[in-house]
């Protein structure tokens, strides 16, 4: 399992562990939260510590776990914990956890530390489905939601014994992506993650297109899909309705959000098409072909001699980025109920003789006409080698090229500034709607 980025350094974690049999899959949160940087607390229940013991939370966090409220009564642990948290991660949450919760229940040390937490909680539920689609589950969620609370959709696939079905606990790797999102998103005026995107229905491209030359080539590009899987993430915990149509990635899909798979750009352009207009926001931050094979060859082409080398004759893709914008400027200009509401593109650029990477940027920015255009210098190495790292370095512009913005870091919490600016252009800014 790979770390968790290193934006979670120094933040103090609170990892609660209800007693389900998925609980063993917290020691791997527990290990990329450390591996982070970051300081955890592993607080199980008592029923928790008949699937995994003690000793191993211990051995993992570096810290003493404590699961009743009359533990350290003289530190007041369970006042003190709560207070000093940075973030809470519930994984997994059972549904009488989830019920407890709801009720403002403080019977054990979680309980009592989630009643203190005026910071983001993240929950991960787990359960069998006939649970999870329960009435008294579906109302707890959605009471818990309503507080603020982020209450990850659960995976569907394999249960305990033989059953299969919504309710088994997302990927380790996809709830630390869910926390470091509600870790970085901005705060409102008590402390607690603002939802200006929320009832905001939000369409994410990510990753890159492969174009086909033959049955074995294609043609693609450096995208990882991790800008584009960071901003879904993000804009989720903003409370934003969020759907994520992946172009070649091969990433856990944030759980709450609705994923489509394509895989060349005219696929893209299709899946965009068929959604766009139902869609507030378009954030196309998908790496999409300029050229693609005018045709392509039923079978591989073979090499048949040193002499012989095959022409290949590309043909434009569709501009989808400019696609949606003219679309939108047909149905009025993004006004009076024209979708999008706000289209953001993105730019990989680098700059040549006589001109800089910004430069082509601003061209760029002028001539597709988005709200937002999000722009990384990709040329040499370090800093600015952004295609599969953890981190970047973006310029935001508006469509005239005028740089409103700029981030760097971790590309979780560059997603936040690009969707500060997205609230903004809503209307939205300072809103906990």
């Amino acid at each position: 399992m790979t770390s968790a980025p290193q934006a979670l350094d120094g933040a103090r974690v609170v990892l609660g562990v209800g007693g389900g049999i998925a609980a063993y899959k917290a020691a791997h949160i527990v290990r990329g939260l450390v591996a982070s940087g970051a300081s955890v607390r592993v607080i199980p229940t008592a029923s928790a510590l008949r699937f995994v013991g003690a000793p191993t939370w211990e051995a993992l966090s570096h810290e003493r776990v404590l699961t009743d409220v009359f533990e350290d009564v003289d530190e007041v642990a369970h006042v003190r914990i709560g207070q000093e948290a940075d973030l809470v991660v519930i994984a997994p949450a059972t549904a009488d956890l989830l019920a407890r919760l709801r009720m403002g229940r403080a019977d054990d040390m979680l309980t009592a530390t989630a009643l203190m937490a005026r910071c983001p909680v993240v929950v991960a539920p787990a359960m069998h489905t006939e649970m999870w689609q329960h009435p008294a589950t579906v109302e707890n969620v959605a009471v818990l939601r309503e507080r603020g609370l982020v209450v990850l959709e659960p995976d569907s696939g394999r249960l305990t014994g033989p059953d299969s079905g919504p309710g088994r606990l997302p990927e380790p790797e996809a709830i630390l992506a869910a926390a470091l999102a509600a870790l970085t998103a901005p705060t409102g005026g008590s402390g607690e993650p603002a939802r200006d995107l929320a009832g905001v229905r939000v369409l994410v491209t990510a990753g890159g297109t492969r174009e086909q030359i033959d049955p074995v080539r294609y043609i693609a590009n450096h995208s990882s899909g991790r800008q584009g899987f960071a901003l879904a993430a993000a804009a989720l915990a903003r409370g934003a309705e969020v759907e994520l149509i992946a172009a070649n990635v091969d990433l856990h899909t944030p759980p709450g959000v609705h994923r489509t798979d394509v895989g060349s750009a005219a696929e893209l352009a299709d899946a965009v098409a068929a959604r766009r207009e139902s869609a507030d926001v378009l954030i196309m931050a998908a790496a999409v072909a300029d050229f693609t094979p005018a045709a392509r060859a039923d079978s591989k082409i073979k090499k048949t001699g040193d002499a012989d080398v095959p022409v290949l004759e590309l043909v434009r893709t569709q501009d989808i980025l400019r696609t949606a914008v003219a679309a939108r400027a047909d149905a009025g200009d993004g006004d009076g109920g024209a979708r999008p509401r706000v289209i953001v593109g993105f730019a990989a650029e680098t700059g040549d003789v006589g001109t800089t990477s910004l430069d082509h940027a601003r061209a760029k920015a002028r001539s597709k006409g988005a709200d937002l255009l999000v722009f990384n210098d990709v040329s040499g190495t370090g800093e600015r080698a952004v295609f599969g790292a953890a981190s970047t370095v973006v310029s935001m512009l508006d469509r005239d090229g005028e740089v409103l913005a700029e981030a760097a870091g971790d590309k979780t919490v560059v997603s936040h500034t690009v969707l500060t600016q997205v609230a903004r252009l809503l209307g939205r800014v300072g809103s906990e709607a």
